[in-house]
């Protein structure tokens, strides 16, 4: 086991910091209040190479390993999670999973552009009825030859209104329950297809997320994604590598937690001494330093697997699970550090306990996630090998 970074991931980490301190830390309170998504931010983040830092040199990308991706999310994070949502879902759940599943033509067309941050690539798997039970998902996709041609609805997409390409998952045979979900690479200039931001949401408000409608969008046949039924192996696949960045930014926001309750302990004084002088304090940043310590080591343990190319749904899952509830308990701790100011937008505490409920929820609740760790131990699951594997780090073509 080695558990040093290397040179170049030092060197990402410090870019990325230096970018988020820069471009979005300065932003984040007006973003906030408005609850406006500034696009621009991932255009500078491709001119640096980040929309595309794992995905292969030959289509695109920076070609970093997978844990460079989790250095990213991190720091990302740090700044706010709606960027690193932002990331999360072009790369994580769009991207990789073109570059797991895409045939050549579909990489060339798709991943290519993404990579370089000159498109941006979105997932569209939740629906209003289906969020985790996936196979209640009421999307269809009719087959008329040389395109398909797609009718309904999904909801809570990241990027709805922002993003070129989507994946969507769509029943093509019903009949054959979650077997009959197929996966399709819809562009938003479709006709036929709309979107709609949604507004009023308790966190990640500089988030773009809403609606997608789909009446009748003709689909080409070629923008297929595997085969007919693939879908739900797909969108699985998919999933191990968003609860990777997911799992990943958590870590980053517990880290602006504790340097947000660092500080404060050290600026704010009661009964003669420095907050952090009191022991109780001394716990809640104890149970961050713990946390946060615990999550990484969970996170790079799934990145390197990643790496090797071996499956990790079993252990992407429980650092997404672990590293979400430790974010949700640094945060709420950082406000009760903060005090009265922790409830108010003076300090940026308070915008931390409101997105990291987000993560807790989405991409497998905590309760989902809790079962599979207990199936996986109890020995009621196990993980069958997949037609297509994530590629290894470094990448070789010929392993597709």
């Amino acid at each position: 086991m080695n558990f040093d970074f290397t040179e170049e991931q030092q060197l990402l980490r410090k870019m990325t910091r230096q970018f988020v301190d820069k471009e979005i830390v300065p932003n984040m309170r007006t973003w906030d209040e408005q609850g406006s998504f500034d696009p621009a931010v991932l255009t500078k983040l491709a001119d640096l190479g980040l929309m595309g830092v794992c995905i292969p040199e030959v289509y695109g990308g920076s070609g970093m390993d997978y844990n460079s991706l989790a250095i990213v999310c991190e720091e990302l994070e740090r700044g706010d999670t709606a960027f690193r949502t932002a990331v999360s879902v072009h790369i994580g759940l769009n991207s990789l999973t073109l570059l797991q599943w895409g045939n050549e033509g579909q990489k060339q067309r798709y991943l290519i552009p993404q990579a370089k941050g000159e498109k941006i690539g979105a997932f569209g798997l939740t629906e209003p009825g289906a969020g985790s039970d996936v196979a209640a998902i009421q999307t269809t996709a009719a087959n008329k030859g040389d395109h398909y041609v797609l009718n309904g609805q999904k909801t809570w997409i990241s990027l709805c209104d922002t993003a070129d390409h989507f994946i969507v998952f769509a029943y093509t045979d019903k009949s054959k329950k979650h077997h009959g979900i197929s996966a399709f690479i819809v562009e938003r200039s479709t006709a036929g297809f709309s979107s709609k931001a949604t507004k009023g949401k308790l966190g990640i408000r500089a988030g773009n997320t809403g609606e997608l409608f789909f009446e009748d969008v003709k689909v080409p046949a070629e923008n297929l994604l595997g085969k007919e039924g693939d879908g739900f192996k797909i969108a699985m696949s998919a999933l191990d590598n968003g609860r990777f960045t997911v799992a990943a930014g958590a870590c980053g926001l517990i880290m602006a937690c504790l340097e947000a309750s660092i500080d404060y302990c050290h600026e704010r004084k009661t009964f003669g001494h420095e907050i952090g002088k009191h022991q109780l304090v001394q716990q809640m940043i104890a149970n961050m330093e713990a946390g946060l310590q615990m999550s990484r080591l969970l996170v790079y343990r799934a990145g390197e697997l990643k790496n090797k190319g071996k499956r990790n749904t079993r252990e992407t899952s429980l650092a997404k699970w672990q590293a979400c509830d430790f974010a949700n308990k640094a945060a709420d701790d950082a406000v009760q550090v903060h005090g009265a100011y922790g409830y108010s937008n003076e300090y940026p505490v308070e915008r931390h306990l409101r997105n990291s409920k987000a993560p807790v929820i989405y991409e497998g609740t905590r309760e989902i996630h809790t079962i599979m760790q207990a199936q996986y131990v109890l020995g009621y699951r196990k993980d069958k090998p997949l037609d297509h594997m994530l590629p290894a780090w470094p990448y070789e073509p010929d392993e597709q």
